[in-house]
């Protein structure tokens, strides 16, 4: 039985310039970076949805839709004599090399919080090396969804000593800012609404650094209890009318009722 080939990076690469070129897809030889991206940020995030669910064989597909358009973008590039998909792995390669000086250098035993130490404060050298503006967070992509931007912000900063020492103090920092909104909720006039949202923002940052001294990812905490939340209400969706009751009729201690028996029925 003949073995099936296997197609490898670089045919990924010359189909993709075929599908680019005068005789290939139109679909494909419309697209720019621009409308390319949507697609980019969806199939990251299909990618975090397979990882979620532990699903291997559906991460093997998801990785390369995701690498089609890391391919697809640097063939525009190609295309227009910016850069080549070998000038990316070649950057990538470089910088793995250099930021890694304890296996590729003189090797040396260190944990992986000391890497990641050595990594920020190597990656933070490079940028004033090559004389580029901003410091420790400026390398953050204010397109990153406010959670994780918070999250990579606090990381970031601990990596230098700017941190509470334990959970226990941030837990308090938590408290204080709940007794802040708490306060800001009680005012009236013209600025309450601005005051409200800033407490509020100060809040969840609070609770984001709680996340990351208890070493738990808070995108996909909240992430879990989206659905858990779609899962009972869609208990009591499903129930109110084993009950004579419709959704908009069911008085709110009606619903309660069969959201503690869902909590009680699905966890």
């Amino acid at each position: 039985m003949a073995k099936t080939k296997k197609y490898s990076f670089d045919d990924l690469v010359a189909i993709m310039a075929r599908l680019r070129g005068p005789k290939g897809c139109p679909w494909d030889r419309r697209q720019n970076h621009q409308s390319l991206l949507p697609y980019l940020i969806e199939e990251t995030y299909e990618v975090v949805d397979t990882l979620h669910r532990r699903d291997m064989d559906a991460l093997r597909e998801e990785l390369g839709d995701l690498l089609l358009q890391i391919v697809f973008h640097a063939q525009l590039a190609t295309e227009r004599e910016r850069f080549s998909i070998g000038d990316v792995t070649d950057v990538i390669c470089r910088k793995l090399i250099a930021r890694h000086p304890h296996v590729f250098g003189k090797r040396k035993a260190l944990t992986a919080d000391q890497v990641l130490d050595n990594w920020e404060k190597i990656k933070l050298a490079e940028k004033k090396n090559d004389g580029k503006n901003g410091g420790v967070l400026a390398g953050i992509p204010r397109s990153l969804p406010a959670l994780l931007q918070a999250y990579r912000v606090q990381e970031k900063t601990s990596r230098f000593g700017f941190d509470w020492p334990d959970p226990l103090p941030v837990l308090d920092k938590v408290n204080e800012e709940v007794d802040e909104l708490r306060k800001s909720l009680k005012k009236r006039g013209a600025k309450r609404k601005i005051e409200v949202e800033h407490e509020l923002g100060d809040l969840l940052f609070a609770l984001v650094n709680l996340s990351r001294h208890l070493k738990v990812d808070p995108e996909t905490a909240l992430s879990k209890s989206n659905q858990r939340f779609i899962k009972r209400f869609g208990y009591i969706e499903k129930n109110l009318p084993k009950r004579g009751k419709k959704l908009g009729e069911a008085s709110l201690a009606e619903m309660d009722s069969l959201w503690d028996e869902a909590k009680r029925k699905l966890g």
